[in-house]
């Protein structure tokens, strides 16, 4: 098997992981600080182990790393947090699609701070996902594990969108930096930035919510990044790019058959409208062609 096959294998099981993700968080049935306190506690040994292995933890540890890590780290929990609450209002395919505005939010953070240009084919891109959006928020919640806070669940959605975004930018200040490290001192700035808010008074009794916040530790947290990361060192951007759309696909499949959330028509055009958007994006698809008129002299 040559190295992009691997990568092929091992992007595509870490977005079908990830698309699982809202089924455990919403089925642990604890708070969200909780669940995502124990995702980092119980994660960081995983990589923690991994780093150790591969020799990671030997004269990396920068303090300049340490700081942009730790930055990053802040802007990951928060965007957790604020997504996992997103699931239980808006539902788990439409936070997901919601969340997938992110390639947007971080082009507007480019032009806004690094003066990065704004193209006509991006501004296109933009104007469908913005319909995309406008769609999902006038259709109504049909999920039974929902409450009524639709509108307030999608807010969240793109919150955990700019903080993902915020995070990415992070990241290109530690380009050449092995990323199980980063993940790893991402876990452990959660782990220590929750556990003065984490309920450590009423534990969870039962082995299924263990189970499920295990789950979220070791794989979606430990394994899961171990294989993204695998496979982003293997594969070209193009290709990482395009597969990581199974994601949102596994995610509203996973609402449909475990939620039996049926989506309305306009929620799934907006949805549609959202993830064809971001992908072309990503993928630096084109919505227009210019025209170049050459003059023939002689003619």
């Amino acid at each position: 098997m040559n190295n992009q096959v691997r990568g092929t294998v091992e992007m595509t099981a870490a977005m079908m992981i990830s698309g699982t993700i809202g089924w455990f968080v919403v089925v642990s049935g604890q708070p969200v600080i909780d669940v995502v306190f124990w995702r980092c506690a119980i994660g960081a040994p995983v990589l923690l182990a991994v780093c150790a292995a591969l020799g990671l933890l030997r004269g990396t540890l920068t303090p300049r790393l340490l700081i942009f890590a730790a930055l990053g780290g802040v802007a990951i929990v928060l965007n957790w947090l604020l997504l996992f609450a997103a699931y239980s209002r808006a539902s788990i395919a439409i936070a997901t699609a919601v969340y997938n505005t992110q390639p947007f939010i971080l082009v507007g953070l480019g032009v806004l701070f690094f003066a990065e240009r704004l193209t006509l084919n991006k501004l296109l891109w933009l104007g469908l996902a913005f319909v995309g959006m406008l769609l999902i928020v006038q259709a109504k919640p049909s999920a039974g594990y929902l409450g009524s806070e639709h509108l307030v669940g999608i807010l969240l959605a793109l919150g955990a969108a700019f903080f993902y975004a915020l995070a990415a930018i992070v990241a290109k200040h530690l380009k050449g930096t092995p990323p199980h490290l980063i993940a790893l001192i991402q876990v452990c700035v959660g782990t220590l930035m929750l556990a003065p808010f984490a309920n450590f008074e009423a534990l969870p009794a039962d082995a299924g919510t263990w189970s499920a916040l295990l789950a979220l530790g070791v794989l979606h947290t430990g394994l899961m990044y171990i294989l993204l990361y695998g496979a982003i060192q293997k594969l070209p951007t193009h290709l990482v790019g395009a597969l990581s759309f199974i994601y949102p696909v596994v995610a509203i499949l996973v609402d449909y058959l475990a939620f039996d959330h049926h989506l309305q028509a306009i929620q799934l055009a907006g949805i549609a409208a959202i993830l064809i958007a971001a992908a072309g994006m990503t993928l630096g698809w084109s919505l227009y062609k210019r025209t170049e008129v050459a003059a023939q002299v002689g003619e």
